[in-house]
């Protein structure tokens, strides 16, 4: 338990190393200062509204804060909002939830045999798998962006055929926005998944290999390009649920 808490606090205490760092920038999030530093774009600086498109969660269950409408494409945020929008993902109450329901599966199927079985065996498949996302979240949502200047918001498109939308969706674990401006490779994404999943090494004890490791990584970063295209489609289905405009 020891080993698994200070796993767990390796990517809080670089979320804070960062936040400490932070540079003032043109912002895009209420409440926030419109200062300008000659390091970041000059970005319209466009409120991203309260809440994000659809509410703070998908289905009362999947976080959804780093969710922005398109037309906050441009705006930058600052390391102190990168960092927020991580935090909320990782610390959510409802990934609990989503936690249990992946140790249940693990439990079923008998992942990490060396877990055991029973409460004991469900109780640390809960505790890994909510570190698994929590740590996914930090170092992709804010970590990286911070170190590497990407934006860690997806922008959804809202508009257009249901197949365009999808697949847009889906890319976007490969393709960013930068703080400077443009798009480019999603090394966010990638590096920070490919952290978590080196990291969870500490506490797997089966499966140690470069096939596992590689599974693992790929497993998280699709399970990240799925909630996104239903974050990209639930604003729709909320609608049509709940009759509302």
């Amino acid at each position: 338990m020891h080993l698994f808490c200070g796993r767990m606090l390796l990517p809080a205490m670089l979320a804070a190393t960062l936040f400490a760092q932070e540079q003032p920038a043109t912002t895009g999030l209420p409440g926030s200062p419109q200062v300008e530093d000659e390091s970041y774009p000059a970005a319209a600086a466009s409120v991203q509204p309260a809440e994000p498109p659809g509410g703070n969660r998908v289905f009362g269950v999947l976080p959804n804060y780093r969710t922005a409408d398109a037309s906050q494409e441009g705006t930058v945020l600052t390391n102190r909002q990168k960092l927020t929008i991580a935090s909320k993902d990782s610390f959510d109450y409802p990934l609990v939830l989503t936690a249990a329901a992946f140790a249940g599966l693990g439990q079923l199927t008998n992942q990490q045999p060396s877990f055991g079985q029973g409460l004991k065996g469900y109780a640390h498949r809960l505790v890994t798998n909510y570190a698994d996302q929590a740590m996914g979240n930090m170092f992709t949502e804010g970590v990286f962006p911070v170190l590497l200047h990407e934006d860690p918001r997806y922008f959804r498109r809202g508009t257009g055929g249901i197949m365009s939308r999808a697949g847009y969706a889906l890319t976007r674990v490969i393709v960013t926005q930068k703080d400077s401006g443009g798009s480019r490779f999603n090394y966010s994404e990638w590096l920070g998944n490919a952290s978590a999943v080196a990291i969870s090494n500490a506490y797997y004890p089966d499966g140690r290999n470069f096939a596992d490791n590689g599974t693992k990584l790929l497993t998280q970063v699709g399970t990240d390009a799925f909630s996104q295209v239903l974050k990209e489609f639930w604003p729709d289905i909320k609608r049509k649920m709940f009759h509302k405009n």
